[in-house]
C-alpha cells in the first residue's frame, strides 16, 4: 500500500471500555484512525438507530493520524456519523469491538458490536467485528492483539466480497494456548429465556430478562466448536437475509390461486 489506510473504529461497550482501547492500539500500528463510539454502554442494541432524538458528536482528542469522538447514539449511529459527518467519505476499513463477551452463533443478531459491522457492510466498507469470550469490564485483551492484527491485514490485502463482513471471536487463554484461526459457519444455537418478576415500591410489577445459552450444534465446522477447542473463529456474515433455497418451495404455494 502506498499510503496508510483510514480506519474507522467503534464498539458497543462505550468509548471508555478496555476492549476499544486495545483495538485502537492495534489499529494505530496499521493506519490512520478515527474513533466514533457511544458515550455509554450499548450492548444488545443490535441494529438499532436513533430517529426520535437529536444526535451529538463530541471531540475527545485530535492529533496527527488520530481522531477520537464520542456520540450519544447507538453503535450503528456511530458508524453513520463516522462516515457521513466526521470523516466525510468511506473509510478503507471499519472495525468494531473488542467486545467484552462472545458474539458467536445467534448472538450476532443481538450484538451492537456486530450491528455496527453489518452497517459498515451495507455501506460498502470492509468491516470486521472482534469479540473476546470474557464479559468482565477488567478483561485481559493482551493475547488478542496478534490475531486482530493478522486478520485486519489480510482483509486490507484481499478485501471482502460485496455485502459480506467478518465476525471474529477470540477465546480466553485460561492456561491453554490458542491453536490458530478457523474459518467457520455460525453454529445453530439459542437462548433459553425467562423473566424474573419483581415489585417496585409502588407495588407495580417489573421484569428482568435472563437466559442460558444453548449450543444445539455438535458439528466441527462451527464457531462454537472452534472456540471450545481454543481457536479464534472467523465467520463471514452476509447482509442478504434471503433464504434463497426456500424461494422455489414458497412459489409452489400458489398464492394467487
Amino acid at each position: 500500500m502506498n499510503k496508510r489506510p483510514l480506519i474507522l473504529i467503534t464498539n458497543d461497550d462505550g468509548i471508555q471500555a478496555l476492549g476499544i482501547r486495545t483495538l485502537i492500539k492495534v489499529m494505530r500500528q496499521i493506519g490512520e484512525v478515527v474513533v466514533v463510539a457511544p458515550d455509554s454502554p450499548m450492548s444488545g442494541m443490535g441494529h438499532a438507530i436513533t430517529i426520535s432524538n437529536p444526535l451529538r458528536v463530541n471531540l475527545i482528542k485530535k492529533e496527527e493520524g488520530y481522531e477520537e469522538y464520542s456520540c450519544n447514539g447507538t453503535p450503528v449511529d456511530a458508524v453513520k456519523l463516522g462516515e457521513k459527518v466526521v470523516v466525510g467519505r468511506k473509510p478503507d476499513l471499519l472495525v468494531s469491538g473488542i467486545n467484552h463477551g462472545s458474539n458467536s452463533s445467534i448472538n450476532i443478531l443481538y450484538s451492537g458490536t456486530m450491528g455496527a459491522v453489518i452497517e459498515g457492510a451495507i455501506s460498502g466498507i470492509p468491516s470486521i467485528g472482534f469479540s473476546l469470550l470474557d464479559y468482565s469490564p477488567e478483561a485481559d485483551f493482551s493475547h488478542t492483539e496478534e490475531y486482530i492484527k493478522k486478520i485486519t491485514l489480510k482483509v486490507l490485502e484481499n478485501g471482502l466480497p460485496e455485502g459480506v463482513c467478518l465476525n471474529v471471536n477470540i477465546p480466553l487463554v485460561n492456561g491453554y494456548d490458542i491453536r490458530g484461526i478457523k474459518v467457520c459457519r455460525q453454529a445453530k444455537a439459542a437462548w433459553e429465556e425467562d423473566f424474573d418478576v419483581h415489585t417496585d415500591p409502588h407495588q407495580r410489577k417489573f421484569y428482568w430478562l435472563h437466559g442460558e445459552f444453548k449450543n444445539l450444534d455438535d458439528a466441527v465446522d462451527t464457531d462454537e466448536w472452534a472456540l471450545e477447542n481454543h481457536y479464534v473463529s472467523v465467520t463471514p456474515v452476509k447482509i442478504d437475509l434471503t433464504d434463497h433455497q426456500s424461494i422455489t418451495q414458497l412459489k409452489n404455494w400458489e398464492f394467487n390461486n
